[in-house]
């Protein structure tokens, strides 16, 4: 397994959400995604984001002039079957 690095500074929302969601899905279940950013929305929204796909937050830091995600690839979450 490998870590993965994605620069989202500058970005404003709700873009560094959808590109982390995007990144996560690109990888394989258990593969580290380390994000950075600068939106203060994404403290609300990649978080959010992370427990809807059902991956893991390993690591947050609020720092002064950024954000910053370590986030581990959950398992593919099954289909539902409910109507």
């Amino acid at each position: 397994m490998s870590d993965h690095h994605l620069d989202l500074k500058g970005l404003k929302c709700p873009l560094p959400a959808l590109r982390t969601g995007k990144a996560l899905a690109s990888l394989a279940p258990g593969e580290v995604l380390h994000v950075t950013c600068t939106d203060g929305m994404a403290a609300i929204d990649i978080p959010h984001l992370i427990q809807q796909r059902g991956d893991r937050l390993l690591e947050y830091e609020a720092a002064k002039d950024h954000l910053y995600f370590m986030i581990e690839r959950g398992a593919p979450k099954e289909p539902s079957t409910e109507d």
